[in-house]
């Protein structure tokens, strides 16, 4: 369990609603339906009606700083079982990029790859009291484009396992590229946290609103008023 799965859920019943094509760029086709994620019936392009109209601020604020740019939706609503399906797939792709063959592995060795993935990837739990946070319509994987949909470089890819992936990774870099991609994950961590989200400590394309990620971060730092999660497993 990650400490941010103690936190209550009070479930407030709020929809899962789609997120407008005409406001925002999505990542078409899907990353993760490309890998024949099993969705379904479902759209990995919704989120709770809340969460979107704080999206939708963010939006407007990104705007009044870089006209015409917009945030880009890489991934937002995630049944347990696309949850549990990536897992799996980054699990092998590690394992791949190491060349190594899951019957050679120890128990040991198996468990400790399996921990690099949990540092990215929340476990796909069926249990109503720890969501994984996207199973809830709450989180989104996010990063910007320009006017012309060309994508802002962050210096690392979505989903990457590694420490390049973690919000402030290039901050004390002398590297000019390196502090553009800092100052690029400022702006976008900047106008996410004045619409009211709150960002995964070991990843810069994932806010969350309103689930117990959110929560736990709030209450960590400012313990005197405290806040409870609202949403919950959405299946």
């Amino acid at each position: 369990m990650k400490p941010y799965q103690q936190e209550p859920i009070v479930e407030c019943g709020e929809p899962l609603i789609a997120i407008p094509v005409d406001v925002f760029s999505l990542v078409y086709p899907h990353p993760y339906q490309q890998l024949v994620a099993p969705y379904l019936n479902y759209s990995p392009f919704y989120v709770r009606a809340g969460v979107l109209d704080s999206l939708i601020q963010a939006q407007k604020l990104l705007q009044q700083q870089h006209p015409g740019w917009r945030i880009q939706i890489f991934d937002a609503y995630r049944p347990v079982a696309v949850q549990q399906f990536m897992v799996d797939y980054s699990f092998s792709q590690l394992l791949q990029l190491r060349g190594l063959k899951l019957q050679e592995l120890s128990i040991e060795k198996r468990q400790e790859i399996l921990q690099e993935v949990y540092q990215f990837w929340a476990a796909p739990s069926l249990d109503l009291a720890t969501p994984p946070p996207h199973s809830t319509g709450a989180a989104i994987d996010i990063t910007l484009v320009d006017a012309h949909n060309n994508n802002i470089d962050m210096g690392s890819p979505i989903d990457e396992i590694s420490p390049r992936s973690y919000p402030d990774y290039f901050a004390d870099s002398n590297n000019p590229v390196e502090q553009l991609y800092h100052q690029h994950r400022q702006l976008l961590g900047n106008i996410m946290f004045t619409a009211g989200f709150q960002r995964h400590i070991n990843e810069w394309w994932h806010f969350s609103l309103g689930d117990q990620m959110w929560a736990w971060l709030i209450n960590q730092n400012n313990p005197l008023h405290p806040v409870t999660a609202r949403y919950g497993r959405v299946e």
